[in-house]
């Protein structure tokens, strides 16, 4: 089913297997625009300790941050004729799921040369954990992962610095899948004034719904994955303040004013039970935030999909099309 819901006031993870795709449920104001540098540098708190620019359109660094406690990398897909035209562009921070074989080159894996050929947009995908659900958490006990401060206070900035960008509002979208998705969601909550589009593809949306299952998964993947027995929102008890401010169906007003894109799968997976869980989940808390957004009165597009939780190209493409539409031309 393919929708788009524009209501009025009164109207209302196949990306990894096993344990490491039920991890995958679950990438401040205005920066002042900065000129652009000749040569990618060091700033921010971060300090390139590898790159690879040979290739025309997919730039790769490495860094070294007290933010996180090991080297980061981060892939800077440009487009077309970004090195000639002299122009700035919009911005994607694109963000992926969980699970040990998830990292900065999914979507590279993927296909995203391809997706976006011929569109004028810097898609950013950096590194954000192999369960670090785009936070800082409340304990880790194998040094640093603060994924969070990393992407908004060092990574953002860093591109806005380095390369030809729109740095205000109208000049970035963010979007991911499945953990990625919430931290598009997320993130374009907190930090309003950053991001003028959000687009979470089998993103979960709700983390208190059927007793905090998201919220306990979140706490349950990181200790065993990321945070070696530290957890994001802490074990046994909560920090509830951290979980209402970063579950979206408690932020519904932090999206007025931007574009909203949510995609959730409607069908179980006959052969992948850890899948089925995974979407089941994801589109109830979808279905959920979608109410609240339309009693709110927040126009949104909304996709239900056949098939479980797995990335949709298609939707993908039409979803860029969507960010192009919505930001500050080229």
């Amino acid at each position: 089913m393919l929708n788009t819901h524009r209501p009025t006031r009164r109207g209302a993870l196949k990306a990894a297997a096993g344990i490491t795709a039920l991890t995958a449920v679950g990438g401040a104001g205005l920066l002042a625009a900065a000129a652009p540098a000749h040569a990618v540098g060091d700033g921010f708190g971060l300090r390139v300790v590898e790159r690879g620019e040979g290739d025309p359109r997919m730039w790769y660094y490495r860094f070294a941050t007290a933010q996180i406690g090991w080297n980061p990398g981060v892939n800077v897909l440009l487009p077309d004729g970004y090195h000639t035209s002299g122009r700035r562009y919009p911005v994607l921070y694109l963000f992926h799921g969980g699970g040990l074989d998830q990292d900065f080159i999914t979507f590279d894996r993927m296909g995203i040369r391809e997706w976006t050929a011929g569109k004028p947009l810097i898609v950013v995908m950096p590194d954000g954990g192999h369960a670090g659900w785009y936070s800082n958490p409340v304990n880790s006990l194998v040094g640093p992962r603060n994924w969070e401060a990393f992407h908004i206070d060092q990574l953002v900035p860093w591109i806005d610095a380095n390369f030809r960008t729109y740095a205000e509002y109208d000049g970035r979208a963010v979007s991911g899948f499945s953990m990625g998705g919430f931290g598009a969601l997320k993130y374009a909550a907190k930090y309003f004034g950053h991001f003028a589009s959000v687009s979470s593809h089998s993103g979960p949306a709700s983390l208190r719904r059927d007793f905090g299952l998201v919220a306990h998964w979140a706490n349950v993947s990181s200790a065993a994955v990321e945070l070696g027995g530290g957890s994001v929102y802490g074990m046994p008890l909560w920090d509830e303040a951290r979980v209402s401010a970063d579950n979206p169906v408690e932020r519904v007003d932090s999206y007025r004013n931007k574009r909203v894109f949510l995609v959730a799968g409607t069908s179980p997976d006959p052969v992948n039970w850890f899948d089925t869980v995974n979407e089941t989940q994801v589109l109830a808390g979808q279905r959920e935030f979608r109410e609240r957004l339309g009693a709110a009165g927040i126009p949104h597009e909304w996709h239900e999909p056949a098939g479980g939780h797995f990335v949709r190209p298609d939707l993908f493409v039409r979803d860029l099309d969507g960010i192009v539409a919505r930001l500050r031309k080229a």
